[in-house]
C-alpha cells in the first residue's frame, strides 16, 4: 500500500517542523508539501537527509501540486479556519492542533466538514497524557464543590487561557456546578485569575516552559491534583499521527482527541 501523503501548515514553525521530522519516520506517511506565512525559498530539505519537498505561502498552490490526503495544520486561529475551507474545497482532509478557535470558527469548520464530505479533527492538545488529564478530571469533577486550573507555557505562545485549559474547564463545566467564594479585599486586580462557570483559570507566561496543565479540586477537609507536563514537542506526535490515520475515515468534524479514542 503507497504512504498516506501528507502536507503541513505552518511547516517553519516549531511544532511544524516536529510533524514534517515525524512524518519522514512513519513508514506508512510520507510528507509531500509544506505552507509558511511567510518566505522561505520554494523547497523545505526533509530533516532526514531524503529530499525536499515544495514550500510556498500559498496553501492551494501546495495542494494542487502535491495532491495530499491529509493536511496537518498548526498555525492560528484565523489561519486554520481559512485552510480548512481550502482544503476541503480540495478534498484534503484535516488535522489541526491550532489552538484558540472560537466556538464560531469550530461550527464554520463543521458546516465545511459536513459541505464537502470531507473529515477534519481539531484538538486544543494531542498529548495522550493532557487528553486523559481532562479525562480524569471530568470524572472526579461531580465530587467537589471548587475548581482551579493553572496553565504555564512559554513566552512566546499567542493565546491566553490555552486551548487546553479552556476544554478541561468546559468538560469539568458539564460535569457539576461550581461558584467561587469571593474575598472581601482584592488587593491586586486579577488576583484570583480568570473565570468562568465558577471555575478559575490562571495563565503563567516565561522562559523555562513549555506545557503545564494543573486541575485542582476542592471540597471541605479534602483536595485534589491532577497534573500533566509535556516536556518537549515530540509528546504531541503519537497523538497527530493517530489523527492523521483517523481523519481519512471521517466526513465531518471531530473536536478532541479523546473522541479519537474512545474516552
Amino acid at each position: 500500500m503507497a504512504p498516506m501523503r501528507v502536507a503541513v501548515n505552518g511547516a517553519t514553525g516549531r511544532m511544524g517542523r516536529e510533524v514534517v521530522a515525524t512524518l519522514c519516520r512513519e513508514p506508512d506517511m510520507e510528507p509531500v508539501g509544506a505552507v509558511s506565512g511567510r518566505r522561505h525559498g520554494e523547497r523545505l530539505d526533509l530533516p532526514d537527509g531524503s529530499g525536499s519537498i515544495p514550500l510556498s505561502v500559498d496553501l492551494q498552490e501546495v495542494l494542487s501540486a502535491t495532491r495530499p490526503q491529509v493536511l496537518v495544520d498548526f498555525t492560528t486561529a484565523n489561519v486554520a479556519t481559512v485552510a480548512a475551507g481550502v482544503a476541503a474545497a480540495s478534498g484534503v482532509a484535516l488535522v489541526s492542533g491550532t489552538t484558540g478557535l472560537s466556538e464560531d470558527q469550530l461550527r464554520e469548520m463543521d458546516r465545511i466538514s459536513r459541505e464537502y464530505s470531507v473529515g477534519i479533527i481539531s484538538a486544543p492538545n494531542f498529548a495522550l497524557g493532557a487528553v486523559l488529564l481532562l479525562h480524569l478530571a471530568k470524572q472526579a469533577a461531580p465530587f467537589f464543590d471548587y475548581v482551579d486550573i493553572v496553565e504555564s507555557h512559554h513566552e512566546n505562545k499567542i493565546d491566553a487561557p490555552s486551548g487546553t485549559a479552556m476544554a478541561i474547564a468546559r468538560a469539568v463545566a458539564e460535569a457539576g456546578q461550581y461558584k467561587r467564594n469571593q474575598t472581601e479585599k482584592e488587593t491586586l486586580a486579577g488576583a484570583r485569575g480568570g473565570e468562568m462557570d465558577g471555575i478559575g483559570v490562571h495563565s503563567i507566561r516565561m522562559a523555562g516552559r513549555s506545557a503545564h496543565h494543573e486541575v485542582v479540586l476542592g471540597t471541605a477537609g479534602q483536595t485534589v491534583t491532577l497534573r500533566h507536563d509535556a516536556l518537549g514537542r515530540d509528546c504531541y506526535m503519537p497523538g497527530v499521527m493517530r489523527a492523521v490515520r483517523e481523519v481519512v475515515n471521517l466526513k465531518e468534524l471531530v473536536v478532541g482527541l479523546d473522541k479519537i479514542l474512545g474516552l
